[in-house]
């Protein structure tokens, strides 16, 4: 019978400290989409219904986090989720999992990636040059492609070179980005008017207002998504961090990010009249120009997403490379993905990858910004769904499997893990829900990413087969097996 030491394991880089996870989960939260989006956010709830859709979305979160917590700092292996499915259910379940959530987070890449150029566009307008296309009536652009591609090589390149550059990356950007936050936040609320924010609901039908609230709570995944990111390097943090701190940091993250989103709604809508903006391509930066009359703030909030937009980018990048090395590293789906380099310990070939499936998503531009943030957040809710299962499996199945960090509640999380995920799955995937996929784009972006899956899983089988289960249990689980 063959021994551990009979198989190779690649292995990655530990070089992430206890600041860069923590950069790494809340950078990867905050983004851009509190520029891009708050329009949508206030035009369908209003200020205190978007306020309760990310509380309640927020609560749900730090329930799915603490699942997180206590699966991490017991698993603490690359893929993060792959490995807990893995062990809850095998093989097939891991691939779902994994696959769902590559597609969560390449659907956040392609976004970011579209983005970068939009929001460069305003504070340079000339930069739209040469209009190549329109999809969805929006036109693309070839210097926006430009822009696309050359930051896709930019974070490709970071991911490739080492795991220290990518945190040394993500911590500078992220105490930039919460400096400059605070400048403008501050200016706003002092010289903006609390009497901005009425009416607090868009609408004052109350089944009207829960369906505001409905439609903002639905996307909240998407936007908090990212604290997820620890689960994936936390096989690369510094030995001298402990698995229970680095479970710790998960709720710590999303509670942040919560009191983050909270304070952007509030604050852009004190600063001016909210109805008034909302039509603006940029409201929040237009809600502080208003109160302030400062041109140069309003660059700096342009500044600022562009700051929140790449370390956004840089953590989900680096996640989804690490779930396809995982996948990849336990031959479930092509080994070559699964590869580590020789000098730079990286999983080369999966950075590799996405980047050009990013680059290539970002040619579909802005028209389908929203279609990807609504795909990507349903194959983040799957799963997030899977998750809360293999949490209550592994509690069941392993009671005595070592967990540094117990969450507190034990299975009722996990449950309400389950509830919580599923019930914004069903008003997503219902025909007549309000907040349901949209035909043709969004659906058509989900087949195509399931069917390249079912592609992948039916092309990796014969490789798959070969490997014995031993073998697997060792690549994906390590000493944890």
């Amino acid at each position: 019978m063959a021994s551990q030491n009979d198989y190779q394991r690649p292995r990655l880089q530990r070089g992430i400290g206890t600041a860069g996870m923590f950069s790494l989960a809340f950078g990867a939260m905050i983004g851009v989409g509190w520029v891009t989006a708050m329009g949508s956010w206030l035009t369908n709830a209003g200020p205190l219904g978007a306020i309760i859709a990310f509380s309640l979305g927020g609560l749900l979160m730090i329930v799915i986090g603490l699942c997180y917590a206590e699966v991490t700092s017991a698993l603490p292996l690359s893929g993060g989720e792959v490995a807990y499915a893995y062990k809850a259910y095998g093989t097939s379940k891991a691939f779902i999992v994994g696959w769902f959530l590559v597609f969560g987070y390449l659907s956040v890449s392609a976004f970011e990636a579209i983005s970068i150029s939009k929001v460069i566009s305003y504070l340079i307008p000339s930069i739209d040059y040469m209009e190549l296309y329109t999809v969805n009536g929006s036109p693309i652009y070839l210097s926006h492609l430009a822009l696309s591609a050359f930051f896709v090589i930019l974070i490709s390149a970071i991911n490739y070179t080492g795991v220290k550059n990518s945190a040394r990356f993500q911590v500078g950007l992220t105490i930039l980005f919460i400096g400059l936050t605070l400048v403008f936040v501050v200016a706003g609320l002092i010289m903006g008017d609390w009497n901005n924010l009425s009416p607090l609901f868009s609408t004052e039908s109350p089944s009207s207002i829960a369906a505001g609230v409905a439609m903002v709570l639905v996307t909240v995944p998407f936007w908090f998504v990212g604290f997820d990111t620890i689960p994936q390097a936390a096989e690369e943090t510094e030995k001298s961090i402990s698995y229970k701190t680095i479970g710790l940091l998960i709720p710590a993250s999303i509670l942040a990010a919560v009191c983050f989103y909270i304070l952007l709604i509030m604050s852009t809508s004190i600063a001016a009249p909210w109805h008034e903006i909302v039509a603006d391509r940029l409201p929040t930066a237009k809600a502080f120009g208003i109160a302030t009359e400062s041109p140069f703030l309003v660059k700096l909030i342009l500044v600022t997403a562009i700051v929140g937009l790449l370390t956004s980018w840089n953590g989900f990048f680096l996640a989804g490379s690490r779930v396809l090395f995982a996948m990849g590293r336990g031959k479930i789906i092509a080994p070559a993905l699964g590869r580590s380099h020789i000098k730079n310990q990286t999983p080369y070939n999966a950075v590799i990858f996405s980047g050009v499936v990013t680059f290539v998503a970002s040619l579909m531009g802005p028209g389908l910004m929203l279609a990807f943030v609504n795909v990507g957040s349903l194959c983040i809710v799957i799963a997030f769904f899977g998750v809360s299962s293999s949490f209550i499996t592994l509690r069941n199945k392993f009671p005595v499997l070592e967990r540094p960090y117990r969450a507190p509640g034990g299975k009722l999380l996990g449950y309400i893990g389950i509830i919580g995920s599923l019930s914004i799955l069903s008003v997503m995937i219902f025909p007549n829900s309000p907040v349901a996929l949209g035909w043709p784009y969004e659906w058509l972006i989900f087949s195509v990413f399931s069917f390249l899956g079912l592609l992948f899983w039916l092309f990796s089988a014969k490789s798959r087969n070969r490997v014995p289960k031993e073998e697997r249990d060792y690549l994906i689980l390590e000493k944890y097996k």
